[in-house]
């Protein structure tokens, strides 16, 4: 329409999501919102919602983007679940190294900031770490080991999961996290290797 201010809404929902991972909800202003993403209050507002309702989209947005990333690296768990799940690994260490990214993780910044969040935020993360669980888990159930390892191992990976991006805001180097990993899938080796035998 004429005279009207266009623009792309992916790009503005991943400056918005930027905005928020580097600074945290309780920390982004809608100002600072404005200026990530080029757009006055009112076209925030009558565009994309709220602070909140904007918040959810990112978490949404994030979830999405990365899971189908984790999904994609853990899709042959069947056949060779270590290479898989180093894969899965591997798309949180490429986040991390990426220089045009915030460190950390969305998701985990949110769930730290839980008991300051409202309840919406707040179930919202929770339901992302359990999707991350699940996914895991299907993964390692595919893998044959039994459900209750499978169980808790898909506690254990998710957990150093968010940890490391956790500790990659607290500096730590990519040779540490690359250990983390590591120690994580020599305990897995064992668990496959008690319930399947060695792998060629």
């Amino acid at each position: 329409m004429a005279g009207r201010k266009q623009f792309d809404g992916e790009v503005v929902l991943d400056a918005a999501m930027v905005q928020f991972w580097r600074d945290g909800y309780a920390d982004t202003s809608v100002d600072d919102l404005s200026r990530a993403t080029g757009l006055n209050r009112s076209s925030l507002y009558s565009s994309l919602g709220d602070k909140e309702s904007l918040y959810l989209r990112c978490l949404d947005r994030y979830a999405t983007r990365y899971g189908d990333r984790y999904d994609q690296a853990l899709s042959g768990a069947a056949e060779e679940p270590l290479r898989a799940v180093r894969a899965f690994f591997d798309v949180t260490l490429r986040r991390i190294a990426d220089p045009g990214l915030p460190d950390g993780c969305l998701i985990a910044q949110t769930a730290m900031a839980i008991p300051a969040l409202t309840p919406a935020i707040a179930e919202r993360a929770v339901r992302a770490l359990d999707t991350q669980r699940a996914r895991l888990r299907a993964a390692l159930t595919a893998a044959k080991l039994p459900a209750r390892e499978a169980d808790d191992f898909a506690v254990h990976l998710a957990a150093v999961n968010q940890s490391m991006a956790v500790m990659s805001r607290a500096g730590a180097s990519r040779r540490q996290l690359r250990a983390i990993v590591d120690v994580s899938l020599g305990a897995l080796a064992q668990a496959l290797h008690r319930n399947r035998g060695p792998r060629p």
